[in-house]
């Protein structure tokens, strides 16, 4: 079965969507097309009823910097009501972002809304955790060396926090 998908008839509806954080504004200026194609593809899924809740997944660790709450601010401007989006103030990266929609939301079955790569990553993060999860890819733009040279390395790094956890989970299980 296919886990990510580019057109909205092929995803089945999920209570929550998570719109996987990012910064609204580039560091020269400008504002990022991946936030905001992300929140384009979460607004869309939003109001053609395959998404009830959207949980906004990010980093805020720093005072003038919080990517949850920018998500949340542009998604009320398309016409999705704050009472339907959650902030999730500690998705630093995403793991947490994955890990705490099951542990915090309490969900198993859920929709990723990022662009492919990052989709791709994040659902095979879902699936060591055992999780149900699929992705709804926004649009993506062709990105460069750099990011690919980012992805890289963060699926390297997502393989080794899964092995970590797994370890750790072993380990309990045998202390039990």
């Amino acid at each position: 079965m296919r886990k990510t998908h580019d057109s909205i008839k092929f995803i089945p509806y999920s209570t929550y969507g998570v719109v996987l954080g990012t910064s609204k504004y580039l560091h020269g200026g400008g504002v990022n097309k991946y936030f905001k194609h992300r929140i384009d593809a979460a607004s869309y899924l939003f109001h053609h009823n395959k998404i009830r809740y959207i949980i906004v997944s990010g980093d805020n660790r720093e005072k003038n910097y919080n990517e949850p709450k920018m998500m949340k601010k542009e998604l009320i401007k398309k016409g999705i009501p704050s009472d339907f989006i959650y902030e999730d103030f500690y998705g630093i990266n995403t793991l947490y972002s994955v890990l705490r929609v099951y542990k915090i939301f309490h969900q198993k079955k859920f929709t990723i809304i990022s662009q492919k790569f990052h989709n791709e990553r994040a659902i095979f993060i879902g699936n060591c955790l055992g999780l149900e999860v699929i992705g709804f890819n926004a649009k993506s733009i062709n990105y460069d060396g750099k990011i690919q040279i980012r992805e890289f390395f963060a699926r390297i790094k997502a393989l080794w926090d899964i092995f970590l956890i797994l370890k750790e989970s072993f380990l309990s299980d045998l202390r039990s």
